[in-house]
């Protein structure tokens, strides 16, 4: 196939997120810190931020995942190491709908998890420096593919 990973994008079709409910603090961090993600990890993502994802099953046989966080973070933590192991990522249009409980992360948890998100870049270049190791930022060449 064209792709090892394929992620819904709510931000592929402009305005779409915004109509469909998306609170507008949201929709800015959305935005800025996809823009931090794809500078630090050199990828032209449109979102990071969704749930909607599918991967190939060689994927979850080469990724030490069980290394990764059990928050919100760990979907960073997958791509980071999608990136280290040259795995193909499309994206896909995704629609968004929004409604009261729609979604379980409020405004602290969110700074909480921009700030994780900020701590996985900085993690994963020190890690590519060789400035400080970090196991979920490694290659694992000895898993098969």
């Amino acid at each position: 196939g064209k792709a090892d990973a394929v992620f819904g994008s709510r931000m592929m079709v402009k305005g779409w997120a915004l109509e469909g409910g998306m609170p507008l603090w949201k929709y800015l961090a959305n935005i800025f810190l996809t823009k931090i993600e794809n500078l630090f990890l050199g990828l032209k993502l449109t979102e990071y931020h969704s749930g909607f994802r599918a991967y190939h099953s060689k994927i979850l046989r080469t990724i030490p995942f069980k290394k990764f966080s059990d928050d919100f973070v760990f979907d960073t933590e997958i791509i980071i190491q999608l990136k280290i192991h040259k795995f193909r990522i499309r994206e896909i249009p995704i629609t968004t709908r929004y409604f009261k409980d729609a979604s379980i992360i409020g405004l602290k948890r969110s700074v909480q998890y921009g700030l994780d998100i900020l701590k996985a870049l900085f993690g994963f270049t020190l890690s590519r420096l060789n400035t400080k190791k970090n196991p979920r930022f490694e290659k694992n060449d000895h898993l098969p593919r």
